[in-house]
């Protein structure tokens, strides 16, 4: 959890969205307390309104955390004998190690304190052999484990700070943990060895009550699938090692609760902030090609929803996320009311009623959702009762009392701030193997930081053909759109272009002509931006000229070039590559194994048919960065391919008696109107992607080369095609172009270069 790992989307299988409050900002309750005796060794503090923070240097925590003045008097109460002072955080004790060794032996081991582990002969080791005692009191790495793996399921282990009982581990047998003195235990105290070789529930952490996890640990183990899974695992159900995965389509069948607290505990700055996170979550969310409902309420005494799942389910407006972060933004703090209480146990209730609404409504597709609840609160609960009676009550609806059910459920806790009660809020999550539900964080500047880690935008090239499909007059749904303008005299040149890395364009070669240079090449990407050119590289092999000895005047075999960027783009929903077969970016978007990572199995996927159905746009209009026409074809294969060949004799200028002399292999063709009508392409449209939706992501086939005949004019810019208006498309697959693309891309210094096969 110390390195961030690429992409594996984190998620989201039904999440209890409780969204914490920080305590970082008590209610302020004016009143005048002495400031005699309230200073720190080795620290400062802050007083805001009625509350008191304690500050203390990196690497040390502060004995007394907090104080509130209330008529008159500090609580806790300071002292002028025993001042607070700033202590050095420890990590829980790693000499808990079974069958091995741990070096060095210290009574506490302290921030920076490095120990090594090794087994005893015969042991087998797993997890990390060094571990680092890191600023936030936990040990970097993974447990370390030394056993024999002769029982059904591998041994457990024992985390640092904890002791376990059982050491038999076959089937339906238990180990129990606990923690040592003054930590508490955070994941699960019971695990039961499963008939499938697995443990229930998940590895327990011991946490000192400074413990807190870093925004990369959370961001890590809330989107360990969000990341790359979730934008791989569409329309997909079933795990594996590299993380969970959930099942999604395109009609979203994923079901996200979010929760906020707005309780005593939280100001009013904290609240617009808490509410910037929630609508910093659903926009990270958004970036992939799924489409969540969700159900958003504010609690604290009362239960307010901002939106219903119902309500939101029902919405006919095209950009629901809109209406949403609409109605978030017109609830003001005000709005919560006077009653300030923690009424945790009502926001389950209200969220159950809102399940079993949709439960009634439609029970098969109700059975078939992820369902999803995330909280954000400071687990001070003070009224309502346990809530966990009302989790329970979620549970049992979801799962109908299945086991194999339980992955259509997650339940998420954020705690935020000093004083989340751990082990009551540990009770409210889901609890599985190799994932983790509760993530306690200082404030809410770091759950931001959690979430900006869900998606990182500067390297998150593999999230390649990503885009927001529900509304074609907005540049997200087509965001690795580019348009190249070459000047040159008397007659510039215009042609499209695809973003395939964060540095470098894809178009076609015959745009430029000798004596072209980088400064006279403008790229406009999205509205306003215009990407500084280095310099373009056109295919070593490309010559319009290479046939005029057999009468043949233009040649276009190899018309592929690349416009390298000065400097790299920053990924968002507006801007991200296109995705480039043959590579490990789009084998994740194919949803594809390691194993099953090869160029002809991206061939057989996307161009097994006779008639592949594919697209290309049009150019941009004069007022916006979206295409004004998205133009649909059928790629000719097999017995369709001929005919579509033939037609390349009737080009001006081509005069051959074989066709394929300049229709080679490396040519994809379309157009013509059998066994239906295609779009065709217009001047200006050359270099353009050829691409083909496949799962919810654009992966591009081909860069538009030639055609047999121009028939679009000013008045009929989209003209019928007729029966030999055919265009040609360079192959991506060609293995001569995999070369050229290879050795520039595979090797961007600017960017992120892609990984070819």
């Amino acid at each position: 959890m110390e390195h961030e790992q690429q992409l594996n989307w984190l998620m989201l299988a039904m999440i209890c969205p409780l969204i914490a409050g920080a305590p970082s900002s008590m209610s302020k309750r004016h009143g005048s307390c002495p400031e005699e005796n309230l200073n720190i060794v080795g620290g400062s503090y802050n007083i805001s309104g009625s509350f008191l923070r304690y500050m203390c240097p990196d690497g040390y925590y502060p004995s007394v955390q907090s104080r509130l003045c209330q008529n008159g008097l500090w609580t806790p109460k300071p002292s002028a004998r025993k001042r607070p002072e700033c202590k050095k955080i420890t990590c829980p004790n790693p000499r808990v190690l079974e069958n091995g060794e741990v070096t060095p032996f210290k009574d506490r081991y302290y921030v920076n304190d490095t120990t090594t582990y090794s087994c005893h002969f015969n042991y087998k080791f797993r997890g990390s052999a060094v571990r680092v005692c890191k600023p936030n009191g936990k040990w970097n790495g993974t447990t370390p484990i030394c056993g024999r793996d002769s029982d059904h399921c591998p041994d457990p282990g024992v985390p640092p700070g904890s002791s376990r009982t059982g050491h038999v581990f076959n089937i339906d047998k238990k180990v129990t943990y606990r923690c040592d003195s003054k930590l508490t235990l955070i994941g699960s105290k019971e695990r039961v060895c499963l008939d499938g070789g697995q443990w229930s529930g998940t590895e327990p952490q011991c946490y000192a009550h400074f413990t807190y996890d870093t925004p990369e640990e959370a961001s890590e183990a809330f989107s360990s699938s969000l990341k790359s899974n979730l934008a791989v695992s569409q329309q997909y159900e079933g795990e594996d090692q590299q993380g969970k995965k959930i099942t999604l389509d395109k009609g979203g069948k994923l079901d996200i609760y979010i929760a906020l607290d707005v309780s005593d505990s939280i100001d009013k700055e904290d609240f617009d902030k808490a509410k910037e996170t929630v609508k910093l979550l659903i926009e990270k969310i958004s970036y992939y090609q799924v489409s969540p409902n969700y159900e958003i309420l504010i609690f604290a005494t009362d239960v307010h929803r901002i939106i219903s799942m119902r309500d939101f389910k029902t919405i006919t407006d095209k950009d629901k996320l809109q209406k949403v972060e609409d109605k978030l933004n017109n609830f003001n703090y005000e709005d919560k009311g006077e009653r300030s209480g923690t009424n945790i146990a009502n926001v389950y209730t209200n969220i159950y009623e809102s399940l079993r609404i949709e439960e009634l409504n439609d029970i098969a597709t109700f059975l078939e959702t992820q369902h999803v609840i995330i909280m954000f609160t400071d687990g001070q609960a003070n009224m309502g009762g346990n809530p966990i009676p009302k989790v329970n009550k979620i549970k049992r609806l979801i799962t109908k009392n299945d086991p194999k059910r339980e992955k259509k459920l997650d339940l998420y806790v954020f705690g935020v701030g000093e004083d989340v009660n751990k082990d009551d809020v540990n009770g409210l999550v889901s609890q599985r193997d190799q994932e983790q539900h509760f993530f306690i964080l200082p404030d809410l500047d770091k759950v931001q930081e959690t979430f900006d880690n869900m998606i990182d935008e500067g390297t998150s090239v593999e999230l390649c053909g990503i885009h927001q499909n529900y509304d074609k007059t907005k540049r997200s749904a087509f965001p690795w759109l580019a348009q190249i303008h070459v000047a040159r005299s008397p007659y510039s040149s215009n042609c499209m272009g695809s973003l395939v890395t964060s540095s470098y364009i894809l178009t076609a070669a015959h745009c430029f002509k000798k004596g072209d240079t980088a400064d006279k090449i403008t790229v406009i990407l999205e509205k306003g931006l215009k990407a500084e050119v280095e310099k373009f590289i056109c295919h070593p092999e490309y010559n319009v000229t290479a046939k005029q000895h057999l009468k043949i005047k233009e040649y276009y075999e190899f018309d592929v070039a690349l416009i390298q960027l000065k400097k790299s783009v920053q990924m968002s929903a507006n801007l991200r590559p296109i995705c480039i077969p043959c590579t490990k970016e789009t084998n994740g978007a194919l949803r594809l194994s390691d194993s099953e990572g090869t160029c002809k199995r991206h061939e057989e996927l996307l161009m097994s048919n006779e008639l592949v159905e594919a697209s290309f746009t049009s150019k941009m209009k004069y007022t916006t960065d979206v295409p004004r026409k998205i133009r649909n074809i059928k790629i000719k294969r097999g017995k369709y391919r001929d005919a579509c060949v033939e037609d390349a004799k009737k080009a001006v200028g081509i005069n051959v008696t074989n066709a394929r002399d300049v229709v080679t292999d490396n040519f994809l063709c379309s157009g013509g109107n059998e066994p239906q009508t295609d779009d065709v392409s217009c001047k200006g449209e050359a270099g353009g992607a050829t691409y083909i939706n496949k799962k919810g992501r654009m992966i591009q086939v081909g860069v538009i080369s030639w055609g047999v005949r121009d028939i679009c004019t000013t008045r009929n810019p989209d003209p019928v095609s007729r029966a030999d208006t055919r265009d040609y498309h360079t192959n991506l697959f060609s293995a001569d172009i995999q070369s050229f693309l290879k050795e520039h891309l595979g090797n961007d210094v600017i960017g992120n270069p892609l990984t070819f096969f």
